[in-house]
């Protein structure tokens, strides 16, 4: 005798009472669209210097941070209380447009590294010299980058 075997009886409702199934496919969208997020990125830091600006911005950064005046009495006290927030906001800004003009990496490469020098006798000695070391690491690395190359498919030599 063949043995058969009966399915249980099920009902369609129209929906499913199990979350699991639906819980998965949006995991998977959401890690899908987390992946594509993910290799966007790299395929856009690859194409400007991403890390020299970003060491700009965090010495901009610390620069005003360590300015401990407040902006009404930088704004009136003259070039001795402004002074960090002036190179501090410029570093910030070259930071900014290195990442969305990179064409424009020489020229803020060398003003970067210069206002981060520049820092260093105006304001507070340049962050207590961590916003300078920074700045002038920041703008050494921009002004030094160089587009990527693509690969080549073959071995290498001739």
């Amino acid at each position: 005798m063949t043995e058969s075997k009966t399915e249980p009886l099920t009902y369609d409702l129209g929906f499913s009472t199990d979350p699991a199934p639906e819980r998965a496919r949006r995991t998977n969208r959401v890690g899908a669209f987390l992946a594509e997020a993910r290799s966007w990125f790299r395929a856009w830091r690859r194409t400007r210097p991403f890390w020299g600006a970003l060491w700009l911005i965090v010495a901009g950064a610390w620069i005003i941070y360590w300015m401990s005046f407040d902006i009404g009495i930088a704004l009136t006290g003259g070039w001795s209380y402004s002074a960090g927030y002036v190179m501090g906001g410029s570093l910030i800004m070259f930071g900014l447009v290195t990442w969305l003009a990179p064409h424009y990496r020489s020229l803020s490469g060398i003003v970067g590294f210069l206002i981060a020098l520049g820092a260093f006798p105006t304001a507070n000695l340049g962050g207590f010299v961590v916003g300078s070391v920074l700045g002038i690491i920041g703008g050494s690395m921009i002004w030094s980058w160089g587009e990527k190359k693509p690969r080549t498919s073959g071995p290498a030599g001739g």
